[in-house]
């Protein structure tokens, strides 16, 4: 090679790789660092070396990394670093990092740095904007450095003592650590991702000793050194902070591998600290590298499955390669589920140890799919657990409609155990699509669930339509669906929750602009008739908008608009701005609840709780004339525990297969409340002219209904109950003890044509519901395994005298709670109803005889 052309490569690697800082623009817009928690947009700065790439978020109206940051007029972070990621890596999972603390700033510009190999950002705050105390924050890249340096200039320029805040807002992580030299780490949510965090204070001038909160003298400056490093690991960052610091260290590596001489990808290596260990990573291979302090230490191999392996090793200067450390092979349990015709199916597996004493599983965390906490979640069937060697009961499902398997299974030391089998589809529910239109995942910010992990388990309990619901944020679900291989199970389209103090509202669907805040969502407001006409015409109106409440406060809705106990209409008008309200959310099945509020009183606490039940304030409000259509959600925040699969709504569909769904097409079903709520359960309910949930029809005298349930092999029903203008008719009650005739065995539980008697309009609910049951079958140990089998129809309603359908106004019993509800104002209307019983009033103590002398 030429001199002049070897001189040419040096000069564009070194531009490739030296220290950098630009603004997003269209055009590098590409260059943002991606990653679970990547929230940059256009106009933030990139700051990058040779090793890493960060994110400075820049100064606009309400920039906030997510919603769930910080809340309140002075929750927004410009100024912060949003995402800090290995060059290349793509792996950022950081929410921000603000140090001293966020709020409104002055500006944030590029700093004049004129050190060669470094770029930096400034972000400051005038003391005419900051209380009198000017702020200051460089954001500063070395090329070598395995970090950012972040140096914070806070200086009293009144003439008055002024407290400063200068504790960072480092979020949000579920597994931190501070080292034995006062290093700060963090852990990725999910482990799996590997990726860790650590900071360290470098040097403190103009201030003895720095807390939480100082105060500054007039005049008084105090500069604060950190120094902020990104590593594969918790372990590996905090080493690169302790040689940022000075600190003597050798460079250890080695590789851990199985007895095929195969690397160990999922091996931790735990090195200790103190009377602690901090958790470091192989790589693909096995590989790992960590920078460790000059000592003489032990350091743990674990592995789920295996045996625990030790290192000895003496840390020197410079680079020490220990010897390869050899593995048996993991206990195991390796599935292959498929359908009836042989292809993968999504599925999910759930573990109990059955031998004496056996600990609790820990197989991840519940943010994630492939295992949380005793279960894992796949997109195809085909997948391997580790676990520790013992006896277990094996359960694989998936959703409601197939049937399930079940083995107890013996996972010998360094064997594999080969789960085959076949889920059958057993429900017919052709014609009807399941679907759930609110659920959430870490651009929600108020949760921290894998965005892959939230489709997957989607995918496994075999719901086929989910709009994408972010929070406060435009977001589309549909290129982790590609990604994944889930196009033929699922749909989605891009929607949102639109989410404040008071009522939140799904709306979809949208079009997100990535690089811009908020994917171009609207902002909420507090009066929701205002929220829900700037989500009707946001991006232009369009016919199959779907607006609905979730987890609604009916009351304050619709009776007490400023909660102060007296009835004032509520927000008028705003039923009919919306398309559908919630009135399931999570493992309740009150829908035959006899009171609109519950008394209870949580452990440890004296007085008693008073909460309101959603499902009964619906049915009075049916009776007023309110007609809102019924929806039945999972919101789920995770994978385990509050995942998806509870509640979900059942809707007509010209297709059965997912990939072919299409939005235009069920929005005017739902629109006309054509839906279904269920556990599990798929109810029919048509009336003799075939009408379906939502519809009006006329009749005299009385109508008929065809009422049909179908359950899987997991669950059951036993009791059928139909609900005339909101009311159980207890002429209308069926039960396996009352009427053993009616009900089945098979999958078809209950196939019947029942006549209502009608003398004036009613609109008509049928329940099904196992009365003592649960689906722990279906769930595990997951609360969602204490849910009942339950499912009910959105009302039929019925014109008994050819003048149109009238409410009837009856409140069941009940005054529709206004706000400010007490425990002994509910207490009293209970035991008004007959309900409860009333509490004996204390005795006064009988004067005692005193005898005479």
């Amino acid at each position: 090679m030429k001199p002049t052309a070897l001189l040419f490569l040096v000069l564009l690697t070194n531009s490739l790789n030296a220290a950098e800082v630009f603004e997003a623009s269209l055009g590098r817009e590409k260059e943002l660092p991606g990653g679970k928690e990547a929230d940059g947009i256009l106009g933030d700065f990139v700051l990058r070396s040779d090793k890493v790439e960060a994110v400075i978020s820049h100064n606009a109206p309400n920039r906030r990394a997510n919603m769930s940051t910080f809340y309140g007029e002075d929750g927004v972070t410009p100024g912060c670093l949003y995402d800090l990621s290995l060059r290349g890596a793509a792996n950022d999972q950081l929410v921000i990092y603000a140090p001293c603390g966020h709020g409104p700033v002055s500006y944030v510009k590029i700093a004049n740095v004129k050190e060669d190999g470094s770029a930096a950002v400034e972000s400051v705050t005038t003391a005419a904007k900051n209380g009198g105390v000017f702020k200051r924050h460089e954001y500063r890249v070395k090329d070598g450095v395995q970090g950012i340096f972040i140096t914070t200039v806070l200086r009293n320029e009144t003439d008055k003592p002024q407290k400063v805040n200068t504790k960072a807002d480092f979020t949000r992580f579920d597994s931190t650590g501070m080292s034995s030299d006062g290093i700060f780490w963090t852990d990725a949510i999910n482990p799996a991702h590997k990726c860790g965090y650590a900071v360290g204070t470098l040097n403190v001038t103009g201030i003895e000793k720095r807390d939480d909160t100082i105060e500054l003298a007039p005049k008084q400056e105090v500069v604060i050194s950190r120094f902020f490093a990104v590593g594969t690991s918790p372990a590996q960052a905090v080493g690169e902070v302790r040689a940022v610091k000075g600190v003597k260290l050798g460079n250890v590596s080695g590789q851990i591998v199985d007895t095929n001489g195969k690397g160990v990808s999922t091996a931790t290596i735990l090195v200790p600290d103190g009377t602690k260990t901090i958790s470091g990573y192989a790589d693909t291979e096995g590989k790992f590298s960590l920078k460790l302090p000059q000592v003489q230490t032990e350091i743990v191999i674990e592995d789920l499955g295996r045996p625990q392996a030790k290192i000895s090793v003496l840390v020197a200067e410079g680079a020490t390669t220990v010897p390869k450390v050899s593995l048996i092979s993991a206990a195991r349990i390796r599935f292959d589920i498929t359908d009836e015709s042989g292809k993968p199916i999504p599925c999910k597996a759930h573990f109990a140890p059955l031998d004496e004493n056996a600990p609790k599983l820990n197989l991840g965390p519940k943010h994630r799919a492939h295992g949380c906490v005793d279960q894992y979640h796949s997109e195809n069937g085909h997948f391997t657990q580790q676990l520790p060697p013992g006896k277990y009961r094996v359960v694989v499902v998936r959703g409601p409609e197939y049937s399930h398997l079940e083995k107890e299974v013996i996972v010998e030391p360094a064997k594999e155990f080969v789960f085959k089998g076949t889920l059958k589809r057993l429900v017919d529910t052709r014609g009807w699509i399941s679907a759930d239109f609110h659920n959430h995942s870490t651009p929600s910010g108020d949760n921290v669930c894998d965005t892959d992990g939230r489709v997957i388990n989607i995918a496994v309990e075999h719901l086929e339509f989910a709009p994408t619901t972010e929070h406060n944020r435009l977001y589309d679900w549909e290129p982790t669906i590609k990604a994944l291989g889930l196009e033929p199970f699922i749909k989605t389209v891009k929607g949102m929750e639109l989410t404040g103090s008071r009522q939140h509202f799904n709306a979809f669907p949208f079009e997100p602009d990535p690089l811009k805040q908020d994917g171009g969502a609207p902002v909420w407001n507090d009066d929701p008739r205002i929220t829900a006409l700037t989500l009707r015409r946001w991006q232009g109106e369009r016919a199959d908008r779907w607006i609905q409440f979730n987890h609604p406060d009916l009351s304050n809705m619709f009776i007490d608009r400023d909660s102060d106990g007296i009835a004032d209409g509520g927000f008028v008008g705003v039923g009919g701005m919306i398309d559908g309200s919630e009135s399931e959310n999570g493992v309740g099945t009150d829908i035959l609840a006899d009171s609109p509020f519950r008394l209870s009183r949580p452990a440890g606490a004296v007085a008693m709780k008073v909460s309101s039940v959603r499902e009964f304030i619906w049915r009075q409000l049916l009776n007023q004339g309110l007609r809102v259509t019924a929806v039945g959600v999972a919101d789920a925040h995770s994978v385990y525990g509050n995942g998806v699969g509870c509640w979900r709504c059942y809707l007509p569909s010209s297709t059965d297969e997912p990939s072919k769904i299409d939005w235009a097409e069920l929005a005017p079903h739902a629109k006309a409340g054509h839906i279904v709520l269920s556990t599990g359960p798929f109810l029919e309910v048509t009336t003799q002219n075939g009408k379906i949930a939502g519809d009006d029809d006329r009749c005299t005298g009385g109508i008929d209904l065809n009422v049909r349930v179908q359950c899987t092999d997991w669950m059951d029903i036993d009791r059928v109950q139909v609900l005339v203008n909101s009311k159980p008719d207890p002429t209308l009650n069926f039960t396996r003890a009352s009427h053993p005739q009616m009900f089945k065995d098979g999958v078809v539980k209950f196939a019947e044509k029942i006549h209502i008697p009608l003398q004036s309009d009613a609109h008509l609910i049928v329940v099904a519901i196992d009365e003592d049951g649960n689906e722990a079958i279906g769930f595990g140990t997951s609360d969602y395994a204490k849910m009942r089998p339950c499912a009910y129809n959105n009302p039929i309603y019925v014109d008994a005298d050819g003048n149109g359908f009238k409410p009837n106004y009856d409140t069941l019993g009940f005054d529709i709670p206004a706000g400010r509800q007490t425990a002994d104002k509910a207490r009293a209307q209970l035991v008004k109803a007959g309900l409860m019983q009333e509490e004996p009033k204390p005795v006064a103590p009988a004067t005692p005889v005193v005898p005479k002398p």
